[in-house]
């Protein structure tokens, strides 16, 4: 037997139908819609204010996979909100959402009235960007929209004070971030990105996945067999931190290499932000450098790796041309970020001129297997801003087991640079700068989907507020969050975007 709470909720095509009846009856219909993650008092005084509007109150809301409120949100599953809301006197009817957004409903509902909170007032001021087309959907439709008027809660607020799955360092730590950076601030740091123009150099990568299923053993050979499912191609390396990069500054410039055979250009350019403009020098006899990953659909785990690349190095008159490319590329940009992947792009040559001409300088050299550990940041003999993950430092110094700071402090004086930003893993990071200041920041809560690319995002960001002379923590804090998107998503499925940032920061320090 339903109890009256659940016979409320309904589907939206049921409502669909409900909603022409009470119209044809006289009724006049409120729609709210929100995410209801935390009831709180606030919603039940914006939702008992919503119904002396109308007749009939309907509410719906945001269903789970479309929630985007930052790190483990939503905390209560779409059924669970959606039971707490038609518990509620005032409302009449609940449905899940079917879409990111209330547009659809209120075509298929029809209210009389739409009703949101005071918060939203002012709709070039909202973060979520959501109320503008729906207040469009609401005068298509010849609805009313109006705005409640009481006290705010926050859902955000009070979920990470009382229901956070915080680690007890990474409460502590953002209670100390709290208190010496306000959250308009932070956000605003986010906005002045767009001010950069920014010059990325680097290698090229398409990262190929084959979905895959798991057979066993091979019956004849000590293997591991595989079923194909499917495959997905990504624009990996330099082009996803040049698309990273695009998201929030104002110019984005790139030069890369791509192969004369199997080249993928169109693939490359249909893929990269429009606002990027590339420039691509050709490497003869060889392909664009592709990784194809094997990858088992149920657990996601990368099953084997295969790398598609020529690593010879380059002719003399390609080199030429790329140096005479970079020559000419530095006078319009403010920082270069160099996304070295050691196959085979950077060579010495641009190496020297890039520490001689850029005029702000960061660097991210990455040890993988393509590699064997021959890429290390020392190469470089001046850099302004360097990025790397602890095991390439300790590559870099030949330490394993030495103190981290002491290696940390020390490549970065050999380097000459400004800061630096060393990844741990599950550990956080940390941020060194000139004056040996130390600063480590705890790793920040994600939903890990897959690390590859990860590194490349805490990059983008954290070179743009270096190079904008923040304080160490918000550089690394920026870094960490950009990191934590990334991880959320397959592959370079999605770049890091700043309207995701500005969620996932407003989540974490409410």
């Amino acid at each position: 037997m339903t109890s009256k709470a659940e016979r409320k909720i309904k589907t939206i095509a049921e409502l669909a139908e409900i909603a022409a009846g009470l119209r044809g009856k006289g009724k006049r219909i409120v729609l709210c819609h929100g995410v209801f993650d935390l009831l709180h008092i606030g919603h039940i005084r914006y939702l008992s204010q919503a119904k002396e509007h109308g007749d009939v109150l309907i509410v719906s809301l945001t269903p789970d996979c479309y929630v985007d409120k930052g790190p483990d949100r939503p905390a209560f599953t779409e059924r669970l909100r959606a039971e707490a809301l038609a518990s509620l006197g005032e409302t009449d009817y609940v449905t899940i959402n079917e879409w990111p957004t209330a547009e659809e409903t209120l075509r298929l509902i029809r209210p009389h009235v739409y009703a949101k909170g005071d918060e939203f007032k002012n709709v070039d001021d909202d973060p979520t960007g959501k109320i503008g087309p729906e207040a469009d959907v609401v005068k298509e439709i010849g609805a009313e929209l109006v705005f409640t008027s009481d006290i705010v809660f926050s859902s955000s607020n009070l979920i990470n004070r009382y229901l956070a799955k915080n680690s007890k360092e990474l409460d502590e730590y953002l209670k100390m971030f709290r208190a010496r950076f306000d959250l308009d601030h932070v956000l605003e740091v986010i906005d002045d990105m767009q001010d950069l123009s920014v010059l990325v150099v680097g290698d090229t990568i398409l990262d190929e996945y084959q979905i895959t299923s798991t057979l066993g053993k091979s019956s004849k050979d000590p293997i591991l067999a595989l079923k194909y499912q499917s495959h997905e191609l990504y624009a990996g390396g330099a082009l996803a931190v040049a698309n990273h990069v695009a998201n929030f500054a104002g110019k984005v410039g790139l030069l890369s290499m791509l192969g004369d055979t199997d080249r993928y250009e169109d693939f490359i350019r249909g893929k990269l932000n429009p606002l990027i403009e590339p420039h691509f020098a050709t490497r003869p006899d060889s392909p664009t450098t592709l990784k194809r990953r094997f990858v088992d659909a149920y657990s996601l785990s990368k099953v084997m790796e295969i790398y598609m690349m020529n690593d010879d190095p380059l002719p003399r008159r390609v080199e030429e041309e790329l140096v005479e490319k970079l020559q000419n590329l530095f006078n319009g940009y403010d920082l270069v970020l160099v996304a070295d992947f050691g196959h085979g792009l950077i060579t010495p040559a641009l190496v020297k001129l890039l520490s001689e001409r850029a005029p702000y300088l960061a660097v991210n050299t990455q040890a993988n297997a393509g590699n064997r550990g021959f890429n290390t940041i020392g190469k470089y003999p001046r850099v302004d801003f360097f990025s790397l993950a602890e095991h390439e430092l300790r590559l870099e110094t030949r330490d394993q087991v030495g103190s981290f700071r002491s290696l940390l402090s020390g490549v970065g004086d050999s380097l000459g640079a400004s800061k630096g930003m060393v990844t741990q893993g599950g550990r956080g990071c940390c941020v060194w700068s000139d004056g040996d200041n130390f600063v480590r920041i705890p790793a920040l809560n994600s939903d890990i989907v897959d690390r590859v690319g990860a590194g490349d995002a805490l990059f983008s960001l954290a070179a743009m507020a270096s190079f904008m002379n923040l304080k160490d923590e918000l550089v690394g804090f920026v870094g960490n969050v950009a990191g934590s998107l990334a991880v959320q998503v397959m592959g370079n499925d999605k770049s890091v975007g700043k309207k995701a940032m500005r969620k996932y920061i407003t989540a974490t320090l409410k």
